[in-house]
């Protein structure tokens, strides 16, 4: 329990973007993407490997026993200052066991003002023409870190009006 909180406030600390805990055949690792560059951060004992795994999977509520499908979850952590975070957590059966990949998203950082995104004028125009339409999908591309799902939350939070249903 220690280490997996310990594991999640220096990611939160070092402004990390990703947590991968990845197994192999003698040892475990712990790697953290930065400005987008993965960096080893610690190789924790081999008799470990099964107590985080099932915390994280625990904490996100995913079923502990089954480790032959991948999962999906969610770990949200209140900080001091009201702070929230939320992990999106990902566990994948690999030979060795399973890898976890956690996307940290800081939500007090959220920008939810679609005008203070960056987007350029006929952009933004064009995207906010298409999220008010009646009907029909909009995709939302990109590479890893270039803002999809705070695009998104800023889509759903002008949407997200009490004069509407």
């Amino acid at each position: 329990v220690k280490l997996v909180n310990l594991i999640l406030t220096d990611a939160i600390k070092k402004k990390a973007s990703d947590i991968h805990i990845e197994p192999y055949e003698r040892s475990f690792r712990v790697r953290y993407r930065i400005d987008g560059i993965l960096y080893e951060v610690m190789k924790p004992p081999m008799k470990l490997k099964n107590a985080i795994t099932s915390r994280i999977k625990i904490m996100a509520e995913l079923d502990i026993a089954e480790r032959r499908l991948p999962q999906d979850g969610r770990i949200k952590i209140k900080l001091g200052g009201g702070k929230d975070m939320d992990f999106r957590v990902s566990v994948l059966p690999t030979l060795f066991g399973e890898k976890i990949v956690m996307r940290l998203l800081d939500k007090s950082n959220l920008q939810l003002d679609m005008t203070k995104l960056g987007y350029e004028e006929e952009a933004l125009a064009a995207f906010q023409k298409e999220i008010h339409k009646p009907f029909g999908m909009v995709l939302v591309t990109g590479p890893t870190g270039s803002g999809k799902t705070v695009s998104l939350y800023s889509a759903l939070s002008e949407l997200n009006k009490t004069t509407e249903n």
